[in-house]
């Protein structure tokens, strides 16, 4: 079973900035690329920091030197001195966040998106042998999804009914409708349900897995004990 990496998703053309980019021309590039952040590399091309959308918007957050007012808004000290210095800043050395969280290629899709949840960001970079290789973004992540019904039927049946679970493809019968997998047939044991809807799952471009399943022997409950 294949699974995508960043390597495989990611945008390699990647628009970057110098420490020494103002401003404006950070914000401009956004808004012509439509991108959510811009890597920022030093002289020798070795990356130093990304600019994001959020940097960009701390000036128009404190634009009138009060900050946020709201209560579920409040920073704490550290956190409200970094967000003012970003509002006052003019070029991408001030904006841009550092150390910087970064992917490799080799990173499976769902470990990328773990990351960017688990931070809140929309993109990332990626970085190979120390040098930057591309972004990822949450877009690109999604693509995942853009399998067809037939594509994603067909890998269920070849390489998890057939090559891993050696399961008759037809005793056991996939339907795929916008990305939501059904299973309908019998099985010879009632462990091995769980285990091919597992499976079923984690075929990229799955939605959900429904399964009515029904078997010959239920192993997953107590042995009996044997009569005299």
């Amino acid at each position: 079973m294949k699974r995508r990496t960043v390597g495989d998703v990611m945008t390699r053309n990647v628009v970057t900035v110098s420490e020494d980019t103002p401003f404006t021309e950070i914000a401009d590039a956004m808004a012509e690329r439509r991108i959510s952040a811009v890597p920022v590399m030093d002289e020798g091309g070795r990356l130093t920091g990304i600019v994001t959308e959020a940097d960009l918007l701390r000036k128009q957050e404190y634009r009138d030197g009060t900050g946020p007012r709201r209560p579920r808004l409040r920073r704490r000290p550290r956190e409200q001195a970094g967000a003012q210095a970003k509002a006052a800043a003019a070029d991408a050395r001030g904006l841009m966040s550092t150390p910087v969280v970064t992917v490799a290629p080799t990173t499976s899709v769902a470990e990328a998106a773990r990351v960017l949840n688990a931070h809140g960001f929309k993109a990332v970079p990626v970085v190979r042998d120390g040098r930057l290789a591309g972004i990822v973004a949450r877009r690109d992540l999604l693509s995942v999804f853009h399998r067809s019904d037939a594509d994603i039927r067909d890998e269920i049946i070849d390489d998890v009914l057939v090559c891993r679970l050696w399961q008759d493809p037809a005793e056991v019968h996939v339907r795929v409708q916008e990305g939501v997998v059904h299973l309908t047939g019998r099985v010879e044991r009632k462990s091995l349900i769980p285990i091919m809807v597992r499976m079923t799952a984690a075929t990229e471009g799955v939605v959900d897995v429904v399964q009515n399943l029904g078997y010959d022997y239920d192993d997953a409950g107590p042995a009996p004990y044997p009569r005299a």
